[in-house]
């Protein structure tokens, strides 16, 4: 049955102003916007700080690399955070392709034989502070049952092939080619019925980094 959502907040497509590769340019861009939106000469933001005009400039033009010391003063005269002064930086971000066929084939806390659990990608530490696990899992005649799993975090089937009853927490699901299961991971969870083999489908795991799933 089809469900009406509610509109998303979150626009997808809006991009943000366009980060520096270059740190020292980052930091100098910063410097002197605020300079100029809180109206302030290069004279003033030197009599505020004891750094003089000249070095000033050469900061503003990301000339030269500032010290740690010479950040934090500019960001006490201009009355902002100092991580603010690194805001345009574009920081690297973390990215992964694997190809088809080269997933590697991992074994699970649970998992018996005739489980074939292949990572597609993994990316630790990051901006975000979510760490995503996607899997492509096959389930084979020669498929063993096994207790159902239950770990910290969200993830999401989607069914490519066969049909099989899911259970989360006292309720079974019939999946089919094309459906689609979300729901919380800390409730017991996994494939109990196996109807219609083999199954093929794609589970994607999210959880905090700081934490791990068990």
């Amino acid at each position: 049955m089809n469900q009406t959502a509610k509109p998303l907040t979150q626009n997808p497509h809006a991009l943000r102003e366009t980060p520096e590769r270059n740190l020292e340019v980052a930091i100098g861009r910063a410097v002197r916007d605020l300079r100029k939106r809180q109206r302030l000469t290069g004279a003033d933001l030197s009599a505020q700080t004891g750094i003089s005009v000249g070095m000033l400039s050469k900061i503003e033009n990301g000339v030269i690399s500032p010290s740690l010391a010479t950040i934090q003063a500019l960001a006490n005269a201009l009355r902002v955070p100092l991580v603010q002064l690194f805001a345009g930086y574009a920081e690297p971000r973390g990215a992964m392709h694997v190809k088809s066929g080269d997933g590697v084939e991992i074994e699970r806390a649970g998992t018996r034989a005739g489980h074939q659990y292949h990572l597609l990608g993994h990316i630790g530490s990051n901006a975000s502070g979510v760490v995503v696990e996607p899997y492509m899992i096959v389930l084979t005649t020669e498929s063993d049952r096994f207790p159902t799993f239950q770990h910290e975090g969200i993830e999401m089937l989607y069914m490519l092939e066969g049909r099989l009853g899911y259970r989360h927490g006292e309720q079974i699901y019939h999946l089919e080619p094309g459906d689609t299961l979300l729901f919380d991971a800390d409730a017991p969870h996994g494939p109990v019925d196996l109807i219609d083999l083999p199954a093929r489908y794609l589970s994607i795991i999210t959880y905090p980094q700081s934490r791990q799933p068990s």
